[in-house]
């Protein structure tokens, strides 16, 4: 049982469905995926990005999801993942999710860039040695390299808002922190965060980010965070302590935000079995 409770504010409560979704994943190590993950997988395309102008050099993969049908009219909402390949793979399936929330308009349609660390030069793909730099650093470099160079490429030809209410950022682990920072810089860009089993720790210095939300007006930010009662415990920082320090600072400055804390580990079970309902209450 989940003996670590944080009360979220009256004003992040949802529907009743969503509600019992989120009860039972804190009182579960093994949360099942949700029934909006088990439709067919969606195959992706992924292509290959080199960076010029923030990391030169330093090569990643990303991938694009686009729903069936979009109107290319209509200015379409925004999910940025970091890590992507985790948010792809068969232990989280997002794209078979984002399929089933807006087929059924439980999400406006959206386009989903899913983005992988970056691999230094010289390095093969899916080294990753550049990960740590770009996702625990904090400051502005990576989130200036999402909008000035891989989402213009990323999103060329499509109609993407430009209203930061529909433009989201995901990640998990360092790439909690990474999407919680990005927004943090740029919530011109950026208003809505997901946060899994953020390393909100002293890795690259990121465990003064609770205090500098304490010390600064609130930002026009949407934030979910989720963490485990198992998460990692190391020199850096204790992973849980850490996520818990974050959301009482967001409730001390009255952000819009959600924690949902289970008896888990350093995973995405949990993350992914209350995904649709991280979505639904994202956009509602």
């Amino acid at each position: 049982m989940n003996t670590l409770h944080h009360a979220n504010p009256t004003t992040a409560l949802t529907n009743p469905t969503d509600e019992a979704v989120f009860a039972l994943a804190r009182e579960t190590l093994d949360p099942p995926l949700p029934p909006e993950a088990l439709g067919a997988s969606r195959e992706l395309s992924w292509r290959r990005h080199e960076g010029q102008g923030v990391f030169p050099g330093v090569a990643r993969d990303y991938a694009v999801y686009t729903p069936e049908n979009l109107d290319p009219a209509t200015p379409a909402a925004l999910l940025v993942f970091q890590d992507g390949r985790f948010y792809t793979d068969e232990k989280f399936r997002a794209p078979a999710m984002l399929d089933a929330l807006i087929a059924s308009g439980a999400i406006p349609p959206l386009v989903a860039v899913f983005v992988q660390p970056g691999d230094l030069p010289g390095n093969p793909a899916q080294s990753r040695g550049n990960r740590s730099v770009e996702y625990d650093t904090l400051g502005d470099a990576y989130a200036r390299f999402l909008v000035e160079e891989l989402l213009p490429e990323a999103l060329a030809g499509l109609n993407v808002s430009t209203d930061p209410r529909q433009r989201a950022i995901c990640g998990m682990s360092s790439g909690g922190i990474c999407a919680f920072n990005a927004a943090w810089e740029l919530p011109e860009v950026f208003g809505k965060v997901i946060s899994h089993v953020g390393s909100f720790t002293n890795i690259r210095g990121g465990h003064v980010l609770a205090s500098r939300v304490r010390g600064t007006e609130p930002k026009p930010l949407r934030i979910f965070l989720q963490g485990g009662a198992q998460d990692l415990d190391r020199p850096a920082g204790n992973w849980a302590a850490a996520n818990f320090d974050m959301a009482t600072a967001l409730r001390h400055r009255a952000y819009d935000y959600r924690f949902e804390f289970g008896p888990g580990a350093h995973d995405l079970k949990h993350g992914a079995a209350v995904f649709p309902a991280t979505l639904r209450w994202l956009w509602r």
